[in-house]
């Protein structure tokens, strides 16, 4: 009668070095600084604030674009004041015009 040689009631694990314990920089010591500036390198990815984050960054690049394309509308205009002495908005020529 052959018997069937029994599984392991449990994986060995591999053996670890002296201070290591997880994988990545999650594990490695760091200074505190290190770790308040770059948080996302030790917590979990969290959904809700990456798409807050994504948000919030396309708007900011949404209105600097904005305020660059009206500060070029600007440019070709100047505050004339007539012989009256009231002041109005008036756009640029060119002499040779």
């Amino acid at each position: 009668m052959s018997s069937a040689p029994e599984p392991p009631a449990f994986k060995e694990e591999p053996p670890r070095e002296k201070g290591f314990q997880n994988p990545g920089l999650a594990g490695v010591r760091t200074a505190t600084l290190f770790r308040a500036v770059n948080p996302e390198l030790f917590i979990k990815p969290n959904k809700p604030v990456m798409a807050f984050r994504l948000v919030t960054l396309s708007l900011c690049v949404a209105s600097i674009g904005y305020l660059h394309a009206t500060q070029e509308n600007k440019n070709n205009l100047y505050e004339a004041i007539d012989s009256e002495g009231h002041s109005y908005m008036r756009r640029k020529t060119s002499k040779w015009d």
